[in-house]
């Protein structure tokens, strides 16, 4: 898919902030140090849209990203970091769920593993929280080029069973530096933006 436009619209912490143009929206969760922020900058082809940083955690509110006056990307709080305060983790936690469960225009959730690892009880809450409420799911294993491609299939695989995909979930794995599995990705989203 080709970006031309992306816009920042709002940084929101509750629905009377959301955007009301009526636009889909597809969501993008993950733990705080996953790497979202440079894959939404791989995948709309900028450079520093979506603000990447070295203390994970950064993100605090739900960012909305309009692509192409069409559609937006929903960029919401890593989950999972220690640092942040049990107040605050509880009041990210409550904004989420908010947003997850009464937002009209959200399409599906790409949800963000790192492929060198075992899921996260946090990353295994999160997947079953988005199925218990029928939310399409995307499963996107980053940070791809960490690991020989030639262990893809294998990775992919283990993270399939330790996750329980069911056969209407998909897993992608990408790589933030060559763009690998991008296409998959754009795929799944205008799929699911139809709907």
């Amino acid at each position: 898919m080709q970006i031309q436009d992306v816009e920042l619209v709002i940084s929101a912490v509750a629905p009377m902030q959301y955007p009301t143009d009526g636009l889909p929206e597809i969501a993008l969760t993950g733990r705080s140090n996953v790497g979202k922020s440079s894959m939404i900058n791989k995948l709309i082809q900028r450079k520093k849209m979506a603000r990447t940083s070295s203390t994970p955690g950064k993100t605090q509110t739900l960012n909305f990203y309009k692509l192409n006056d069409a559609f937006y990307f929903v960029d919401v709080p890593g989950y999972g970091y220690a640092k942040v305060s049990k107040t605050d983790r509880e009041k990210f936690s409550q904004m989420i769920e908010t947003y997850l469960q009464e937002r009209q225009t959200l399409r599906g959730v790409i949800s963000l593993i790192d492929v060198r690892h075992e899921p996260t009880k946090e990353d295994l809450a999160m997947y079953n929280y988005l199925k218990f409420f029928g939310m399409p799911v995307l499963v996107v294993a980053t940070k791809g080029d960490k690991i020989p491609r030639g262990k893809w299939n294998q990775r992919e695989s283990k993270l399939r069973k330790a996750l329980q995909l069911n056969q209407t979930d998909d897993l992608i794995i990408f790589s933030s530096q060559s763009g690998l599995g991008g296409d998959q990705i754009w795929q799944w989203v205008s799929e699911h933006l139809a709907d």
